[in-house]
């Protein structure tokens, strides 16, 4: 192994030259402290920066095992970690320093979720933190005075403040990996009490803005409270009992008139899938991992979905048991969603009524008297709820504002009333007593089985000319091949590392398990179990592993990401 004086000669020696001579810096080399690993050195100071590791041993590190052994702990730590690494970073470096992304240091952080991610790894022997430069030049000049002062003055300032257990706030860490594992607990033991979801007594749901997922301030803000017919509690390990509203399991509705909450509230239980941080305000919203929110989709491809338990007997003979569409309507485009969604085994669908298609929602007794059903394909949402809930166990939280028939098929009537939840559930059923709907049930003998489908190998080309191309676009586009996926409208994928694992999923999964024999759900089963055996470096396409750019998705946003490559053939 090479040492820091080999490092600092080579520097020296290329100073002046062609950027490319920073490619003689790729290796492992001894700093005393910490091990440097220069992983990939960009071609150019304006491509993407270049790869680099510290690994710290715990001889020094000396982080508590009790931090990292169990897995939600582990999870958080690397996170806290990576956030800390990311405060020196701006305390400690000098940001942008000639040309392009000359003299620039970033670690990936995260935002208000915590995400398992690649950026930094723990275990009994080391502490590892994987981050990105952009190797300094002028032109296409190597800078060497200046990558000597990132090497040898920022970075190791850098590790020293974030990477050394002596050196953090202790308690706050503690806080942080004590809140993660309290969070998994209650996700853990909602099907015990019978609930899909719970929000703690004094939460704050709403966001500062529209673009902004930071928690609203001020005196305005209304902490949450749950009625107590809704009221439940959870003894949990590290905060003791913590209460609030429970979501039963079954059909419920969130109503209430305009901004008074009712989208924010689903918003918070489709974002509570995942853990979040200390002080974001729905640290204590936690709903079933298996949770997906659904939503129409115009224009989406379709590929081989059965869509008939809703839409059946379509113009001109088109297949529904096997739909395919390069162009779906509203009501298309949100059936396939809801059977790909349980496809991958989703437990509670999410649904707002403001970005549904309104035939796929509700038919009234006055358009059913009409049009009548022999000549309307589509069998609403509202007459498969309950099927969905009493044969297959799928429960689903509806926001709904105008369709007052699906009070006929709840189980839980939530009101917001200014931001406040209210139990309506008895005055909706004295409700649908005095009022009752005037229309006809449209569902058939049950909802029917799920059909698995099968991914075709050939459908999946990743070149693009003589080159592979796979990867992310922010956070809504997995470039693959010639194609680029399109996922605007799949709202529980919240950070950019996600996308690009996706991107670099398909791309593994399409070379291990994708043999026209495997199903769609069982290839990404056999994916999670990769990931939770070796980690996120198993998708890496890089030699040594290293990628300090990934957050774990979901089975669902993988899956929705798959289902929308244009080119997918399945069987």
């Amino acid at each position: 192994m090479q040492d820091s004086r080999t490092f600092s000669s080579k520097l020296n020696r290329i100073n002046n030259r062609g950027y490319k001579a920073y490619q003689e810096l790729q290796g492992e080399y001894d700093f005393g402290r910490y091990r440097l690993f220069v992983d990939h050195v960009q071609g150019d100071p304006f491509a993407a920066p270049s790869r680099v590791s510290v690994r710290v041993y715990q001889d020094r590190a000396k982080f508590p095992a009790s931090l990292f052994q169990k897995k939600p702990r582990r999870i958080a730590l690397c996170d806290y970690l990576a956030r800390c690494f990311s405060q020196a970073v701006k305390k400690y470096c000098g940001g942008i320093r000639g040309t392009g992304k000359s003299g620039l240091i970033f670690i990936d952080s995260g935002k208000q979720e915590i995400l398992e991610r690649s950026a930094v790894v723990i275990n009994e022997s080391f502490v590892e933190a994987r981050f990105f430069c952009g190797l300094p030049a002028r032109g296409r000049t190597v800078l060497s005075n200046v990558a000597e002062k990132m090497f040898f003055q920022e970075i190791p300032e850098i590790v020293e403040a974030s990477l050394y257990y002596e050196k953090l706030n202790h308690g706050e860490l503690l806080e942080y990996v004590n809140l993660a594992e309290d969070q998994e607990y209650i996700r853990e033991s909602l099907s015990e009490q019978g609930l899909v979801a719970f929000i703690a007594n004094g939460s704050v749901l709403p966001r500062r803005s529209g673009i902004s997922d930071l928690p609203l301030t001020g005196p305005k803000v209304i902490s949450f409270q749950s009625p107590a017919s809704l009221e439940v509690s959870f003894n949990t390990p590290n905060h003791g009992e913590i209460r609030g509203m429970g979501i039963p399991q079954g059909v419920t509705l969130i109503v209430g008139g305009g901004f008074h909450g009712k989208s924010t509230l689903l918003h918070a239980l489709e974002r509570g899938v995942y853990n979040h941080i200390p002080g974001d305000g729905r640290e204590w919203v936690i709903t079933v991992r298996d949770a997906v929110k659904i939503r129409a989709e115009e224009g989406r491809r379709v590929e081989k979905v059965d869509i008939t338990p809703f839409i059946n007997n379509l113009p001109f003979g088109q297949d529904t048991q096997q739909f395919s569409t390069d162009n779906a309507s509203g009501s298309t485009s949100q059936a396939a969603n809801i059977i790909e969604a349980l496809e991958m085994g989703c437990k509670l669908l999410l649904i707002d009524e403001d970005t549904s298609a309104t035939n796929f929602m509700i038919r009234d007794g006055r358009m059913q008297a009409l049009v009548t059903k022999d000549r309307e394909p589509i069998t609403p949402f509202l007459d498969q709820v309950r099927p969905l809930y009493e044969e297959l166990g799928v429960s689903s939280v509806l926001v709904i504002g105008g369709s007052g028939d699906y009070l006929d098929v709840a189980d839980h009537v939530i009101m917001m009333n200014e931001y406040s939840p209210v139990d309506v559930t008895k005055e909706a059923e004295a409700i649908c007593s005095q009022y009752p709907a005037r229309r006809v049930p449209e569902r058939g003998e049950g909802f029917g089985k799920l059909k698995p489908r099968i991914p075709l190998p050939g459908s999946f080309d990743p070149q693009r000319g003589r080159k592979t191309k796979v990867g992310a676009k922010g956070l809504d586009v997995v470039q693959f091949g010639h194609y680029q996926i399109e996922l605007d409208d799949v709202e529980q994928l919240v950070d950019p590392s996600q996308t690009r694992a996706i991107a670099d999923i398909i791309y593994y999964a399409w070379k291990k398990y994708f043999n026209g024999r495997r199903s769609l759900s069982d290839a990404i089963r056999q994916i999670e179990e990769d990931l939770d055996k070796y980690g996120l470096d198993v998708i890496s396409p890089f030699r040594e592993g290293r990628a300090g750019d990934y957050a774990l998705p979901r089975r669902y946003e993988i899956a929705a990401a798959i289902n929308r490559l244009r080119s997918l053939e399945v069987r």
